[in-house]
């Protein structure tokens, strides 16, 4: 009688073992997670999070949300910010670099025809910077505690409308006007992130760097000598 005991119980641990092997089978078919080959650099992590921002707000920003979309590992992330706010930080300076370095603010030619010439390029070849520009403001008024890193994103913009300005203008440039003017950049890069119309965006740059162009001229006008002879 124990034999047929002891048959069942080879039967069971043999269907056991084929179950096993079945599950490891399974598993070893099952297709593994895409990844994308975006590099494992500091950069390319950096590139990753500004995607993940672009597409689901600040509040998407995590070790593992930057991992999944740069392809690596989480442990791979935490070893090169340590902490979330280091990776924002990081990732806002360098959407900063990112933004200047296409823009040609800070060009230096000095004419107006030149001011801004690559804003409209810079917004079609990274769509996903600006985005997370944007979306670090929005949640800038849930979340005080951005508002530093928020501001050193501006000042460097303000900073680079200003240097532009004053290659263009005789005197140094109020800082109502370059406020005014960076405002009316963000305002067509806003609007272009949105809505594309790259020729509305070209059209209102022509406009601004007419207006620009005049009061260079009017300014240095008023500079000259014969300007004040005139008057006297």
């Amino acid at each position: 009688m124990s034999e047929p005991v002891e048959s069942a119980g080879s039967a069971a641990s043999a269907g056991s073992a084929a179950s096993a092997a079945s599950a490891a089978s399974a598993a070893g078919n099952r297709p593994r997670k895409r990844v994308r080959n975006y590099g494992t650099g500091r950069v390319a992590l950096l590139e990753a999070a500004v995607r993940v921002v672009a597409a689901g707000g600040l509040r998407k920003l995590t070790y593992r949300a930057v991992a999944e979309e740069a392809g690596v590992t989480h442990g791979l992330v935490v070893h090169h910010f340590g902490t979330r706010d280091a990776l924002i930080e990081e990732t806002v300076g360098h959407a900063i670099r990112s933004s200047l370095s296409v823009s040609t603010l800070g060009l230096g030619t000095g004419k107006a025809a030149d001011f801004a010439t690559g804003l409209v390029d810079m917004v079609e070849s990274g769509p996903d910077v600006q985005a997370f520009q944007y979306e670090l403001l929005l949640e800038a008024r849930r979340r005080p505690e951005l508002l530093p890193q928020l501001r050193h994103l501006y000042e460097e913009y303000f900073e680079a409308t200003r240097s532009e300005l004053a290659r263009l203008l005789p005197g140094e440039p109020r800082q109502g006007l370059s406020r005014l003017v960076f405002a009316a950049l963000e305002g067509l890069v806003l609007h272009q992130l949105v809505f594309g119309e790259r020729d509305v965006t070209e059209d209102a740059l022509t406009e601004l760097r007419g207006l620009l162009g005049e009061l260079a001229d009017r300014e240095q006008g008023e500079r000259s000598p014969g300007a004040a002879d005139g008057d006297a």
